[in-house]
């Protein structure tokens, strides 16, 4: 009894996690793009964003691909990061939201997104990243942020 139950509800949470929902320009599916490293702890990052919503809406994620590698490819793209002139960021995880459909997702098909608070010296209100750690697509740095030097 205890083992149909276990099951039930493991079938459960897999169903909730996939809500159809498509994110990202690229969303379901997307093609793996290579990123490449400035060293261990960080990527090269070498386009600035135009989009306004590149990375502060669930819409339009950063995509850092691999979700193998996936929280270290999260802060692989944040340690590139820093603020408008120049400041050193800091950056914690709040969690993970927004499900939505992948082929590149660990089960069923889904995914969801991590949701990052940033900070720097003089920000009056800290800012949210969204990030994809299982598609990818070419980073670019957020409006509003430059590359740490």
């Amino acid at each position: 009894m205890n083992k149909l139950l276990y099951t039930c509800c493991i079938m459960l949470l897999l169903a909730a996690c996939g809500s159809g929902k498509k994110v990202g320009k690229t969303g379901y599916g997307s093609p793996r793009v290579k990123q490449e490293l400035a060293n261990d702890q960080m990527f090269r990052i070498t386009e600035y964003a135009t989009d306004e919503t590149y990375g502060y809406t669930e819409k339009n994620p950063v995509m850092v691909g691999n979700a193998q590698e996936g929280p270290k490819n999260e802060r692989r793209f944040l340690n590139a990061l820093a603020g408008p002139n120049g400041e050193q960021i800091n950056y914690r995880r709040l969690g993970s939201c927004c499900s939505f459909y992948t082929k590149n997702g660990l089960f069923d098909n889904s995914g969801l997104l991590d949701k990052y608070e940033v900070t720097y010296p003089g920000l009056a209100t800290p800012v949210i990243l969204y990030i994809n750690m299982y598609d990818s697509d070419v980073l670019k740095v957020p409006v509003g942020f430059t590359l740490k030097k």
